[in-house]
């Protein structure tokens, strides 16, 4: 019996001390995304957007302009700018295996300069992906627009993690999110995210301030009024316990007229054994 209490308490002591190491791990590898994200703004401060996105990006980073394009061959093709862009993550979550995160934070973009009156507000999300050299560079950016909010957050943080997601049963997102597809196409949209937004689910919609929380998002969902039609082959790109993936959307009204067409990237994370919808963004094509 107390051969076993012993056994008991080891394991106890060795659990409690492999979950510690495993948030201490992630929290590490977060200040890591943030560190870059910073020295990332500073290269833009010192050397232009132009310089900064080209050497920040992933190889094969995606950006949308106005559909999805290789954003280093983009940004290499376009002339120097003038312009300034300040930014700030405010929420950085890493997969278990630090392969790949993402970040979403505020932006103030000046075209003709830091010393410009004209400022545009926004956010952004970045998916972040490590590099064979341990680095961690862009695999997709992009962002919104909205008003100057009352108040520009400066903290970041990262949600809770109580005990890693082993994904033991080897659940694919690409196909556990069938069902949400599924849902969109014969329920509605609404009927979809409210099945499938994760509890801290972060959405961003142009022309409004960020969407914290499902309780939010799913709220203004409600008022909207607005189908969303997505495309119906989609490609995940997945590793552990998080994946993302980005193609074209469409809003429809009740009368099925297109209200709105555009690019989205959502990121999908397992959340107690099932793949959620983690954060999401519509960004809007102009309209012809």
């Amino acid at each position: 019996m107390l051969k076993f209490v012993a056994m008991k308490l080891f394991y106890t002591v060795l659990m409690t001390a492999l979950l510690v190491g495993f948030a201490a791990a992630q929290q590490d590898t977060a200040k890591q995304i943030f560190d870059t994200e910073k020295a990332f703004e500073k290269l833009v401060s010192e050397k232009g957007i132009k310089a900064g996105f080209i050497e920040f990006m992933a190889p094969s980073g995606v950006m949308f302009a106005p559909g999805a394009v290789n954003a280093r061959q983009h940004w290499s093709s376009r002339p120097e700018s003038p312009a300034t862009l300040l930014w700030n993550p405010i929420w950085i979550e890493v997969s278990s295996n630090g392969l790949l995160a993402y970040s979403i934070g505020n932006s103030i973009y000046r075209p003709k300069g830091k010393d410009d009156t004209t400022e545009y507000h926004g956010h952004y999300i970045s998916v972040w992906s490590r590099q064979p050299n341990g680095v961690y560079r862009a695999a997709l950016d992009t962002g919104i627009n909205h008003e100057r909010p009352g108040v520009i957050p400066k903290e970041w943080k990262s949600p809770a993690v109580a005990r890693p997601e082993l994904n033991e049963g080897k659940l694919s997102a690409a196909d556990s999110s069938t069902g949400f597809w599924q849902a969109v196409e014969k329920n509605g949209s609404l009927y979809a995210y409210r099945a499938f937004l994760a509890e801290d689910a972060v959405l961003l919609r142009d022309g409004r301030q960020p969407l914290f929380g499902k309780k939010n998002a799913i709220n203004y969902l409600e008022d909207q009024g607005t189908r969303i039609v997505f495309p119906k082959r989609k490609s995940f790109i997945e590793t552990a316990d998080m994946a993302y993936v980005y193609n074209t959307y469409s809003l429809v009204d009740k009368s099925g007229k297109e209200t709105e067409h555009g690019n989205f990237v959502q990121v999908w994370k397992l959340r107690g054994g099932k793949w959620l919808i983690a954060a999401e963004a519509l960004v809007p094509m102009p309209r012809a």
